[in-house]
């Protein structure tokens, strides 16, 4: 859908539905930032006139890569999946699911789970299972013993001593809970758990499983890196959000693999709906970008999660795809403002990211 995007706006207008704003407005960064328009742009979620969809995740196909899935979340209803067209293939009614991430088990068992906001004094995370048809399943819904309201969420492989994944809840006041994750697919449990000082408000995350690295956006701060190898990992801010590469809020974080540990660590900043990328693993800044209206899809706003996977997505992603959550896809038949996730080439992001 169309909508006249307002890149580096100083205040949001009332039609943008993203719920995270700083406490002081943010002039948009000075720094030269890129364009970069979406091929493809999902349905978008089912709630309208509210700040609803949130976080994307993909799973590549290893039979079909065309046939990959994306997973995206409506924090006020539950967990869809799409096709690479954008189409809605399967949604899942499932409380007020916030971030999402996926792991691929040792059988193949594509492990979908998402941080579980519903009850607010209580972090929760609920799991599901993939089909390679992109039908989703319920598993179970697994609270944790401790307090805060869980936000951001991300996953990443076992380590050698046992389970099925590991999983990291980040409160809405900051602190962030790894979780070991046993037990089945069908009825995963968590084993043990861990915590990880922020000192305020946080939400995007991401892990590294080439480096066992956890990176961590508190919003008005900047990004934090936390070494998981570590018996009690103490976090080191690598970014600040002072305006210039990052404008807060920092939202979503991803992570654009090269190599051994290189590539790019690529955030969203918010506060002035552009998307800054960091050189892995020294965080040297590289660039910056938005995502602006094409001819047939508009660009994003307001973003709060993202998501980069490498490698051929069939021939409309053939070398990578980037997702990111648009906090204003503009009305729909009936008028109601709607959000959606916007599909970009991997390729054509990382170049502007780089200002080819």
């Amino acid at each position: 859908m169309r909508h006249t995007i307002l890149v580096g706006a100083l205040v949001a207008p009332a039609v943008l539905l993203a719920g995270c704003a700083s406490e002081k407005v943010w002039p948009p960064s000075p720094w030269p930032t890129g364009s970069v328009e979406a091929a493809v742009e999902t349905m978008p979620v089912g709630t309208a006139n509210a700040d609803a969809a949130d976080d994307p995740a993909i799973w590549r196909n290893p039979v079909d890569a065309s046939k990959s899935i994306v997973l995206g979340t409506d924090k006020k209803a539950g967990l869809y999946s799409y096709a690479l067209d954008g189409s809605v293939i399967d949604f899942v009614p499932a409380g007020l699911l916030n971030n999402v991430d996926l792991v691929t088990l040792a059988d193949g068992t594509v492990l979908v789970a998402a941080s579980d906001r519903t009850e607010a004094e209580r972090p929760a995370i609920s799991f599901f299972t993939l089909a390679a048809d992109g039908q989703l399943t319920k598993a179970a819904r697994l609270p944790l013993d401790h307090a805060g309201e869980a936000y951001g969420f991300c996953m990443a492989p076992p380590r050698a001593d046992g389970g099925l994944a590991r999983a990291y809840v980040v409160t809405k006041e900051g602190p962030v809970i790894e979780a070991v994750i046993g037990g089945t697919a069908d009825a995963p449990s968590v084993l043990s758990t861990r915590v990880f000082a922020i000192p305020s408000q946080s939400e995007g995350c991401v892990v590294d499983a080439r480096t066992d690295l956890l990176y961590v956006g508190e919003e008005n701060v900047g990004i934090h890196r936390f070494d998981l190898s570590q018996a009690a990992p103490v976090g080191e801010l690598v970014a600040s959000a002072d305006g210039t590469a990052l404008v807060p809020d920092v939202e979503g974080l991803a992570i654009a693999p090269m190599g051994e540990d290189g590539g790019y660590l690529i955030a969203s900043s918010q506060g002035d709906n552009a998307y800054a990328a960091f050189s892995l693993p020294t965080m040297a800044y590289v660039g910056r970008v938005r995502i602006a209206d094409g001819a047939r899809i508009d660009g994003t706003v307001e973003t709060d999660g993202i998501e980069f996977a490498a490698g051929d997505f069939g021939p409309d992603f053939l070398d990578g795809i980037f997702i990111a959550q648009d906090g204003d896809n503009g009305p729909d038949a009936d008028g109601n403002a709607t959000q959606n996730f916007k599909l970009v080439r991997g390729d054509a992001f990382l170049a502007a990211i780089r200002g080819q």
